[in-house]
C-alpha cells in the first residue's frame, strides 16, 4: 500500500541535477586528462584546469540542492530488492555523496596550502588554511586519490543501473529517466 502513495519517478528537479552532476563530472574527468596529455607549458593546461575546477565547484554547489532533495519522498524499487541490495545503495550513494563534497573540498584547501588562490568567476574563496607546501603536497596526493576512486565509483553506479534495468528487470533505472 506504501508504494501506491509514493511517486512512480524522482521529481524532475532530482533528475535534472542527478544527469547535470553527471555531465559535471564528464567535463571534471575530461578537462583532467585532456592536461594530463598536453606538456608542461602548453597554453591549455591553465585553461583545462581553470575549467576542471570550475566544473568541480559546480558539483560541490549542487550537491547540496541533491542532498536537501533526497529529504522528498523517493519512488519505491518494484519489484523491491533484497535487504542486501539496497544496503549496497545505499553505501554506494553514501560514497557518491562524499565524492561530491570531499574531492572539492580538498581542492580548495590543497590550493590554499599551496598559496594559490580559489577563483570562482570573478570572486575569490576564501583562505581555509594557512600557506603549507607539505599540506598541499599531502591534500594533492588524497584529492587525486579520491578523483581517481571516483572512476570506479560513477563506473559501478551506472553499472548496477544497467544491471537492474536489463537483467534484474525492475524500475531502478526508469525512476530516474524523463517520460518517455
Amino acid at each position: 500500500m506504501r508504494e501506491k502513495l509514493l511517486p512512480q519517478r524522482y521529481t524532475t528537479l532530482s533528475m535534472t541535477l542527478h544527469w547535470l552532476m553527471l555531465a559535471l563530472f564528464v567535463g571534471v574527468y575530461t578537462c583532467i586528462e585532456l592536461k594530463g596529455l598536453l606538456p608542461r607549458g602548453h597554453a591549455l593546461r591553465g585553461v583545462l584546469l581553470g575549467s576542471h575546477a570550475l566544473f568541480g565547484i559546480g558539483i560541490f554547489l549542487l550537491v547540496w540542492l541533491r542532498l536537501l532533495g533526497r529529504l522528498a519522498p523517493r519512488p519505491s524499487i518494484l519489484p523491491r530488492p533484497p535487504a542486501w541490495q539496497t544496503t549496497m545503495a545505499h553505501l554506494m550513494h553514501l560514497a557518491l555523496y562524499a565524492l561530491m563534497i570531499v574531492t572539492p573540498l580538498l581542492a580548495w584547501l590543497m590550493l590554499n596550502a599551496a598559496g594559490k588562490p580559489v577563483p570562482y568567476f570573478e570572486f575569490a574563496l576564501p583562505s581555509l588554511v594557512a600557506v603549507d607546501p607539505d599540506m598541499a603536497k599531502s591534500l594533492k596526493h588524497w584529492h587525486e586519490w579520491l578523483g581517481n576512486a571516483g572512476y570506479g565509483l560513477i563506473g559501478l553506479h551506472a553499472a548496477a543501473g544497467l544491471f537492474h534495468h536489463y537483467w534484474v528487470r525492475d524500475n531502478t533505472l526508469t525512476r530516474m529517466l524523463p517520460k518517455r
